[in-house]
């Protein structure tokens, strides 16, 4: 944004002086000097761009338009890329603490993206820059690519289609900037853990119409679980062009090459956590590592039509393949020390293509400014998965473990516990959307979406195909008054649809999960503006949940429902000049409503009632402490159910504290350090089953070089 100011102020004040000195010495007043115009230069936040500190003040995750956060009536937490390079963290689940009601949940041997709960309801639903990338096991996001993590909180289905009605996590990435510069960001820690990351920028030409970033970083990870090593390499190019005062091009791309040694965490014979090291390790070692690749590839094209009208056309691929051994537990003896395992062979590839079309524009009717936004996407999603399993033996005992005994055999064909299945999805979908803005104060937003989704799944060990076609209409409506320019109070409510993969005893596919739900909340403008807060109310429930065929359990129906009902809290600014802060609270109360086998109100595994975090990082200015930073971060876990179907077995709760100080050394060199989990605290992150407990890490410390280029 550039302002032109002329100075009345500096101009009248200069001439106030002028006459004051003619008069004092008896002089005759000189002619008052015109000053210059003075230009200030400052860019805007955009919803796609980077956020200065904490704060940030626009997004379109809740709308695919670049709106305030403050005109969205709906709950939408936003952490920065600051938050994760304060904590000096190369993963997004240390910002996903800081967005309240976020829980971690299953994380497949550390392999790939983690799934996690929000509001209580676990989803596996991540988008990128509005792109799905969840289909197939892709690998955990990368942070040397992220400008901002975002949290959508309730359904999304009005927008982004098939998800769970707790929320939706959209990623953005980095894009080109007009400066140019190179970074150069190295780090160690213990276990002997080292991360090197490069992040390019650079004008392509003079006009600073095409510009180029790259980010790579490159990982070698041992770790403190026994045995559990892996390395990884990333690499992200992007490209963008203005082709002409109304036409833009962006080409985004992404390769990850990760090997990493499947690890399910620790046991809890009879609920008991505290029985075995937190580093023991209960595969095999000669396994070796299972490859996880991955390539990503997605363009968009937006041409202004006229003023009001924009057009967007964008495209997305992506495909992988996963393959390796691992020997994974199953089950404790009735002996409590002996588990038994199987041996399993992965492999899987899949690819994924998106294609959408949007109009956004606005119109003026009635004395109404509507925000329009008509979009069409469709899907072909295809995957192969193979997975060899053996049937499980006793082959380690937990408290004295011996490797290397003989594998068992494969347990294949009709009958047998490996399974071969080809999947293919075609999705297509139709949404509108109405921003509208009802006068100074008051804020509107509906929308609504179809969905026509066709599934094929082929079992290749029993020659059987299942098909499904399922058809939704998913709305959405929400209100924002703004009470005064500091207060603001909104509602809405939303529908969410999910398809269930799989058909029951009788052949027949299962009825897609169905999701509602309600928020009520504030938003708070703080302090001049220098702290913004959200605190929102929400009640969710979803239909249609997998349960056990009560006349053959090896068979599910789609008659469960689960609710969750709760409070949450977020907030991110500064507190004066030097210190930044961001923090969340959530109080959430989820548990099953209805089930062929689960009691009714068992709690939903990995979620606890209570969970809280809070961060600040304080900035010395002048003196000999100049260019240092101290900051501290803490993070409560309540307790939380380890197994939906085991209501005696629960992981404790914990509160881990880190520690952080950043020194700029000059203009281009920093040096940092991160202490994390200072007092050294045994806690879990989270499990699958009493035979599937991670651990969090031990306490630990970072170093950390940055030097711009």
């Amino acid at each position: 944004m550039t302002q032109r100011n002329d100075t009345p102020a500096l101009l009248m004040t200069g001439m106030l002086l002028g006459l004051l000195s003619g008069t004092a010495f008896g002089q005759t007043p000189p002619e008052p000097t015109v000053l210059e115009a003075l230009a200030i230069e400052a860019d805007p936040e955009s919803a796609s761009g980077p956020v200065q500190g904490y704060r940030a003040r626009r997004s379109a995750s809740a709308t695919k338009t670049d709106t305030a956060l403050e005109e969205i009536p709906q709950s939408v937490s936003v952490v920065p890329a600051q938050v994760l390079e304060d904590l000096d963290s190369p993963r997004i689940e240390r910002a996903l603490d800081f967005a309240g009601g976020v829980a971690r949940q299953n994380d497949f041997g550390g392999l790939t993206l983690y799934e996690y709960s929000v509001r209580g309801l676990t989803t596996a639903e991540f988008y990128k820059d509005g792109f799905s990338v969840n289909r197939g096991y892709m690998n955990s996001p990368d942070a040397a690519n992220l400008e901002r993590v975002e949290v959508l909180k309730g359904p999304a289905s009005s927008l982004y289609g098939r998800g769970d009605p707790g929320g939706t996590i959209n990623l953005v990435s980095k894009r080109p900037q007009r400066d140019r510069f190179a970074r150069l960001d190295l780090g160690a820690g213990r276990w002997d853990r080292y991360r090197s990351t490069l992040d390019l920028n650079t004008p392509l030409d003079e006009a600073e119409d095409m510009l180029l970033r790259m980010n790579l970083a490159v990982e070698d990870n041992q770790n403190f679980r026994d045995y559990r090593s892996g390395e990884r390499q990333f690499f992200a190019p992007a490209f963008s062009w203005d082709i002409d005062p109304d036409t833009r091009l962006l080409v985004q791309a992404e390769v990850i090459r990760n090997r990493q040694v499947f690890d399910r965490g620790v046991v809890a014979p009879e609920g008991r956590l505290s029985r075995v090291s937190r580093s023991a390790f209960f595969g095999e070692p000669d396994d070796g590592k299972i490859r996880n690749n991955n390539e990503t590839l997605q363009a968009e094209l937006e041409r202004d039509l006229n003023p009001n009208w924009t057009l967007r056309l964008a495209g997305h691929y992506k495909q992988g393949r996963m393959n390796g051994y691992a020997t994974e537990a199953s089950s404790l003896a009735a002996d409590g020390r002996t588990l038994n395992r199987d041996y399993r062979y992965r492999d899987f590839d899949w690819q994924d293509a998106i294609t959408q079309l949007e109009l956004r524009g606005r119109v003026l009717a009635a004395g109404i400014e509507h925000n329009l936004l008509i979009g069409t996407e469709y899907e072909r999603y295809a995957k192969d998965e193979r997975l060899l399993r053996s049937r499980p033996t006793a082959t380690l005992d937990i408290y004295a473990p011996v490797y290397g005994k003989p594998r068992p055999p494969f347990s294949t064909g009709v009958g047998g516990r490996s399974t071969h299945t080809n999947e293919l999805v075609h999705s297509r979908s139709l949404n509108l959307q109405d921003q509208m803005r009802l006068g100074e104060r008051l804020f509107a937003l509906v929308g609504a979406r179809y969905d026509h989704y066709e599934q094929r799944l082929d079992n290749e060990v029993r020659g059987s195909r299942a098909r499904q076609t399922q058809e939704e209409v998913t709305p959405r409506i929400g209100l924002l008054y703004q009470l005064t320019p500091k207060v603001g109070v909104f509602a809405n409510a939303a529908r969410s649809f999910k398809p269930n993969g799989g058909a029951d005893a009788a052949g027949n596919p299962f009825e897609p999960e169905e999701g509602v739900g309600y928020e009520a909340g504030v938003k708070l403008d703080l302090l001049d503006g220098n702290l913004g807060m959200t605190l929102a109310a929400f009640h969710l429930t979803k239909e249609n949940v997998l349960t056990a065929d009560p006349n053959d359990p090896s068979y599910q129906m789609a008659t469960g429902e689960v609710r969750s009902r709760g409070v949450d809290l977020q907030f991110s600014g500064r507190l004066g000049d030097a210190l930044r802060v961001i923090g969340a609270y959530a109080y959430v109360d989820a548990e099953v409503t209805e089930d062929n086998t689960l009691d009714t109100g068992s709690r939903l595994r990995n979620v606890p009632r209570h969970s809280g975090s809070l961060m600040g990082v304080y900035e010395l200015h002048g003196g000999l402490l100049d260019g240092l930073e101290l900051g501290g971060a803490l993070n409560y876990v309540g307790e939380r159910s380890g197994n939906t179907e085991d209501s005696g077995f629960e992981l404790p709760s914990y509160t881990t504290v880190d520690l952080l100080a950043r020194y700029r050394a000059s203009d281009r060199l920093s040096l940092g350090l991160n202490l994390n989990n200072v007092f050294d605290r045994t806690y879990y992150e989270r499990s699958y089953s009493n035979v599937w407990v991670m651990p969090g890490d031990p306490r630990n410390l970072n170093l950390s070089l940055s030097w711009n280029l």
